[in-house]
């Protein structure tokens, strides 16, 4: 009896490593599918909107297309900011060594020891590495899209067939419970984007702004840079406040300068990411930062950047899911923000409209 208790308690951990492995070797597919309904959520009440007025086939090529230029437009972004850094990282690649000796001698000078073993490991090779490391990532992304795009041309052909069977009496009362989880997710997700999308236009523009007023090179790509990287929470703020210090010293040769960049552009990030989002974007998506960044880093540790930008999409499917049924509605009320409102779907409802 002891043994048969113990392979019992044994057995959810077993699954949920398995679970977890599956997740990780099968991200080839799971990946681009679980980015595809992101992107379905988002666009189906375009596509719903345009098949009410012509052929179903003709509005999936329009919703098609004003996807794919979205994402083109965001990913230009990317790829211009990105390539004019590694364009200054080449043509100043010596200023970045020299500076970097300097410190590192002064800080031997003073006895600091860590100052040696990361001088043998960071120099310009390392830093130009790095950059070409994350264009290379860059560079892979258009193979993914295309299979995402693939992915979400069959499932907004599908979307309403779906809906129809979710509706059969066969498959109640757990049809009519998803169907409402699914609109209910459709317009957090939505929302959620919008939100995002101008909190991101913003930052970008601030930092634009900022930098050109301060005199740092390569004013229009930081805010490029700013832009897309606000979309992964956490860690995109993070690396676009980084990076432009590091360069402001190569830059300016003053710590001073560094330091007024770094408390300048880490002040913008907290008044939009922490005051203005917040404000956008209501209790109903609420969402507790701890729960915010374990989400971040748990999925880009699962599936790497774009676990990252879709961590707190899958977060929030999976309050709604767990505030839809009562016997998992605590965990909905833990990971919520505020004072647990957005785990309550009638006040979500409600306040969704």
């Amino acid at each position: 009896m002891e043994r048969f208790g113990a392979s019992r308690s044994i057995s959810p951990i077993a699954t949920g490593i398995l679970v977890l492995a599956l997740l990780y070797f099968a991200q080839s597919i799971l990946v681009p599918f679980t980015f595809s309904i992101f992107v379905i959520a988002l666009v189906w009440p375009l596509q719903a909107a345009l098949q009410r007025r012509m052929p179903k086939l003709l509005a999936l090529l329009i919703t098609l297309t004003v996807t794919i230029v979205v994402v083109v437009v965001v990913g230009s972004a990317v790829f211009w900011g990105f390539g004019r850094l590694g364009q200054w990282l080449f043509a100043n690649a010596g200023r970045f060594q020299a500076i970097y000796v300097d410190w590192t001698s002064w800080l031997d000078e003073r006895g600091i020891a860590i100052a040696g073993p990361l001088a043998d490991r960071f120099d310009v090779t390392w830093l130009v590495g790095f950059t070409q490391g994350v264009a290379g990532r860059l560079n892979s992304v258009a193979g993914f899209a295309v299979l995402v795009f693939i992915f979400v041309m069959l499932g907004l052909l599908e979307v309403e067939d779906f809906g129809r069977r979710l509706r059969s009496p066969a498959v109640q009362p757990f049809g009519e419970k998803v169907l409402a989880a699914n609109r209910e997710i459709g317009a957090k997700l939505r929302r959620f984007m919008a939100v995002r999308s101008l909190a991101s236009v913003l930052t970008g523009l601030v930092v634009w702004a900022f930098a050109l007023a301060a005199g740092l090179e390569l004013a229009a790509a930081w805010g490029a840079i700013a832009f897309a990287l606000n979309y992964i929470p956490f860690l995109g703020p993070l690396i676009a406040t980084v990076f432009p210090t590091l360069f402001a010293i190569a830059q300016f040769e003053s710590w001073q300068m560094a330091v007024i960049v770094f408390i300048s552009l880490n002040l913008i990030q907290f008044v939009i990411g922490s005051y203005l989002e917040p404000l956008l974007t209501g209790a109903s998506l609420a969402i507790s930062p701890f729960a915010v960044i374990f989400a971040v880093f748990f999925w880009s540790f699962m599936w790497g950047l774009s676990g990252a930008f879709i961590g707190v999409p899958i977060l929030i499917v999976f309050i709604v899911y767990c505030a839809l049924d009562p016997s998992s509605r605590w965990i909905a009320v833990l990971l919520a923000g505020g004072k647990g409102d957005a785990a309550d779907p009638s006040a979500s409802r409600n306040g969704d409209g």
